[in-house]
């Protein structure tokens, strides 16, 4: 049998080669991330007790701003609790701010289960279209390693980060802890109920692929793009109604005239893998494993760092062309 060479049994396609083009101002948002006073500024100090009215009982003594930072330099840091609170009273000190307390440890992860976590307030831009998608974070069990090497001997368990992300900005309208039992598709209607803007499109992966979804989003004046599931074949109703209009059906016809590749280059649909980028994004800085133990203080946990994550967002982010273009 005649060897066959690389060239013959392969097309090669010439990668596309894409550069930086605001290298300077991202470099300095990359800075920006480490500098402190990105969590604490004077709004923040100005605001470090509870302004509450009078209750019968104890009285709060900090206010929530002054736990919502102790915890942002915590989840940024990757710090336990009482080096967390450490970080904060030498910073104080550092800032010629002695004379402000730090609450104890105790007292901030009792305040942060049911702390009011408003989101990062994203810049109004028209509207938007969202890519959604899940990624398991882990709770606690054996490493990768160990398992790759040895086998699993413990139980392993995570919980569900469904996201919605701008594909355009990068920013993160939207977000929620499930456990690993709940289906992807059943989040979407909760996750859009918090997007403030207006949106035209929504990306999502063949997960999704379920009536329910397609006619939530359709309910909403929203254009779905999921991927039919290979060798899918159209849904058809008793009730009267053209039912080729139906998106997931003109999908179908579209892939059986120009195939699958070519159907998501039309529809833009390579869009959703930004999504991915932001769930990278997010195990890269703050790691993929939960510091909390119940879903509770996760769900409490991830809002805080996606609003970390926003905020180091706003600060800036790479813009990327064609190298020549």
């Amino acid at each position: 049998m005649s060897k066959i060479k690389k060239d013959e049994r392969f097309e090669v396609k010439d990668k596309q080669d894409y550069r930086v083009v605001n290298w300077a101002e991202y470099n300095k948002a990359l800075e920006n991330r480490g500098n402190i006073t990105f969590i604490i500024d004077e709004s923040v100090t100005q605001n470090w007790y509870s302004d509450s009215p009078a209750q019968r009982g104890a009285q709060e003594t900090y206010s929530d701003t002054c736990i919502e930072a102790i915890m942002m330099i915590k989840t940024i840091f990757r710090l336990p609790y009482r080096q967390s609170r450490g970080f904060t009273v030498g910073l104080l000190q550092l800032m010629d701010l002695a004379h402000l307390k730090v609450p104890s440890f105790t007292q901030v992860n009792r305040r942060f289960r049911t702390l009011n976590i408003s989101p990062f307030a994203i810049p109004a831009s028209g509207p938007i279209t969202i890519a959604i998608d899940s990624t398991g974070v882990k709770v606690y069990g054996e490493g990768e390693w160990k398992c790759r090497k040895h086998g699993w001997s413990k139980r392993r368990t995570w919980r569900k980060l469904h996201l919605g992300v701008d594909p355009c900005t990068g920013f993160i309208h939207c977000h929620i802890t499930t456990t690993n039992s709940e289906s992807d598709e059943s989040q979407v209607n909760d996750l859009l109920d918090q997007v403030e803007a207006e949106i035209d499109e929504v990306y999502l992966d063949g997960a999704y692929d379920a009536q329910s979804c397609y006619d939530g989003l359709l309910e909403r004046d929203i254009w779905p793009v999921i991927p039919p599931q290979r060798g899918a074949v159209k849904w058809y109703w008793e009730e009267p109604g053209d039912a080729d209009d139906y998106p997931r059906n003109q999908f179908i016809k579209r892939i059986e005239e120009v195939g699958r590749a070519e159907w998501k280059k039309e529809a833009d649909y390579h869009q959703r893998s930004l999504s991915e980028t932001a769930m990278y994004r997010y195990k890269t800085i703050f790691g993929p494993t939960h510091y909390s133990r119940s879903l509770e203080t996760q769900t409490q946990e991830n809002k805080i760092k996606i609003k970390a994550l926003n905020h180091m967002t706003a600060h800036g982010m790479p813009i990327s062309q064609l190298k020549n273009a």
